[in-house]
């Protein structure tokens, strides 16, 4: 009779026993497929939810002499000498390498105005494209400017200016319509006058030209840096900023995210092992007899241990299977109240890793009790009948 055959046969006669060690590898092996989809779904949605906080990339001109300043550049008594962003750059900054990595390209122009007797600051925007880069940014009443003749103020600025939606107001000789109030964001952006950005260049007698172009890049797999080097590349007259500080912040949030989860699976592996090792002896134990009756028949110590670790493979690979269809089945289940709006990352070769793990658990925690079991003396063995 064949090994396979014999340890074949023993599993069926064995069920309870089998049954629990295909169940312990097996909700070892769905917890740490499990664990690594939601951990590669969560990932990816957090990679993409960073693409609401704003821009990591800000392209200014080379500037000195600071008077009133809007995100740490200057606005007021600007000197730029020839030196000056264009709103004709725009077109070579979408123009680089990279330019699918980029989820937003915001120009805009800041400079000081009088309003009702009072200095302050109005900011030229593309309101389509400011509001999907600022995300927080949240009209408190009315809605976003739609043509250049409306603009928002912030919470400040309408607060100083005694500004509600529905006014009127005179800018540069131009009339704007208030359109709403933004929500206060806790930032310079609460001082603000926010129009359309072709009217706020006549009105600031800087046609064509921005004081600063704000980029968000995507978080993929071009790194932000190479991104900056060629936006610098294409802009060498203007200085590009790359946003070292949030970008490594936000990243390590995401990596910190992710150890965690190896770690747990790491924990699970070990607890797993402990199960198939503790089975596997019990089992040897039980065999004992069995073992002693197969060496005196000319069984070799070698073919007692392959017997074991075969049983052990056969448990490990149905468990493999069952786990990796298990661990996918809690992903889609559970991700919904984990991760709202994240959608299940397939991943090929997680079933056949689900598999090798399973083996290589089975067959590292069931050596020690296969080797036992062919060192056992056939004497000692046959004593136990």
């Amino acid at each position: 009779m064949r090994l396979r055959t014999i340890a074949l046969n023993d599993l069926r006669r064995r069920k309870g026993r089998a049954a629990f060690l295909v169940a312990g590898l097996l909700i070892g092996v769905g917890t740490v497929v499990a664990l690594i989809s939601l951990t590669q779904a969560m990932t990816g949605q957090t990679k993409a939810n960073l693409q609401s906080y704003g821009a990591n990339i800000i392209v200014t001109p080379r500037t000195r002499d600071v008077s009133l300043s809007y995100g740490g550049i200057s606005v007021g008594g600007l000197s730029v000498g020839q030196n000056v962003v264009r709103q004709s750059d725009l077109e070579r900054v979408e123009d680089i390498p990279a330019r699918a990595s980029l989820s937003a390209v915001a120009p805009e122009l800041v400079g000081p105005v009088l309003v009702k007797g009072k200095r302050t600051l109005l900011m030229g925007v593309d309101p389509a494209v400011q509001f999907k880069l600022k995300r927080w940014w949240s009209v408190d009443t009315g809605r976003p400017p739609a043509n250049a003749h409306e603009l928002i103020a912030g919470s400040s600025a309408a607060r100083t200016l005694g500004l509600t939606m529905g006014d009127y107001v005179r800018i540069g000789g131009r009339r704007f319509t208030v359109t709403g109030v933004l929500q206060p964001t806790g930032s310079q952006d609460d001082g603000l006058l926010i129009a359309d950005l072709g009217a706020v260049q006549q009105i600031l007698h800087k046609p064509g030209q921005l004081t600063l172009i704000e980029v968000a890049a995507l978080y993929g797999a071009t790194p932000v840096d190479q991104i900056a080097r060629q936006l610098q590349a294409a802009l060498p007259a203007a200085r590009v900023t790359s946003m070292q500080e949030a970008v490594q912040s936000r990243m390590h949030a995401v990596s910190q995210f992710r150890a965690f989860s190896y770690a747990i699976v790491g924990v699970v592996i070990a607890i797993e092992a402990l199960v198939v090792f503790v089975t596997m002896m019990g089992a040897v134990s039980e065999r004992t007899h069995e073992i002693g009756v197969f060496r005196a028949i000319g069984f070799r110590r070698v073919h007692i241990t392959r017997l074991i670790l075969f049983e052990a493979l056969v448990a490990s690979v149905l468990a493999g299977v069952l786990g990796y269809v298990a661990g996918m089945g809690t992903t889609y289940a559970v991700l919904p109240f984990v991760a709202r709006g994240a959608g299940v990352v397939w991943m090929p070769l997680l079933a056949p890793a689900a598999i090798a793990l399973a083996v290589g658990i089975g067959a590292a925690a069931s050596l020690y009790p296969a080797l036992r079991a062919g060192k056992m003396d056939p004497t000692e063995a046959l004593r136990a009948l």
